[in-house]
């Protein structure tokens, strides 16, 4: 009769002994469960935030760019590597501009400022002007150096900067711009049709209207 007691108050201990354990393990599975399903969600990869839109105004814009080669000396990249008077000289859009500058004697001078913008005209901006008057600026050396010192700003301007504007030019008088986005004007009547173009020491806004300095 002692032995049977015995043997049922040592069952007794050892389920008393066993069942908290068993119970512990199965909260600590269970907990390791939660933990794990409560981690997936930092250990994800985090949505990546849109592109900012004023990342997109770092590079050139406007409907001429489109028309810029690719590669060579005269594309985007070929036009950073050169200062600014070589790298239009390499665009054929600009082959009057690059006349021009040669004419007045202002190569060096462009290629030896530093941080400069230049509002560089197109062929059809120059073919705007008539003939005999185009000829007639083109042989006074005076004349066309006011013209085309009338394009630099002594600073490189960002498109920001041009949303309402005035900068002093090298010609000591100013201009103004106005836009936003992609579109913007210089004087109120010359588009820039293709922005933010980089050289190596210069940023080139090409417009569509040769600037005339005030009188």
């Amino acid at each position: 009769m002692n032995s049977l007691l015995f043997r049922r108050a040592a069952l007794a201990v050892s389920a008393a002994v066993v069942l908290p354990l068993t119970l512990a393990a199965c909260s600590s599975d269970d907990s390791s469960k939660d933990s794990a399903a409560g981690s997936t969600p930092s250990a994800s990869t985090p949505a990546e935030s849109p592109a900012d839109d004023s990342t997109t105004m770092d590079k050139p814009f406007g409907p001429a760019c489109s028309s810029v080669p690719k590669e060579g000396a005269g594309s985007f990249d070929g036009m950073a590597q050169d200062p600014v008077a070589t790298a239009a000289s390499n665009n054929k859009k600009l082959s009057t501009l690059v006349a021009a500058v040669k004419q007045a004697g202002l190569v060096d001078t462009l290629n030896n400022a530093q941080n400069i913008t230049v509002f560089a005209p197109t062929n059809d901006a120059f073919a705007k002007i008539p003939q005999a008057d185009l000829d007639a600026l083109l042989a006074d050396k005076a004349e066309l150096t006011k013209v085309l010192t009338y394009h630099v700003v002594g600073e490189k301007l960002t498109p920001k900067q041009l949303e309402k504007g005035s900068f002093g030019t090298l010609e000591k008088s100013s201009l103004t711009t106005a836009g936003s986005g992609t579109e913007y004007t210089v004087n109120d009547s010359s588009k820039v049709v293709c922005g933010n173009v980089p050289t190596a020491n210069a940023t080139v806004y090409i417009v569509d209207t040769v600037l005339m300095p005030p009188k």
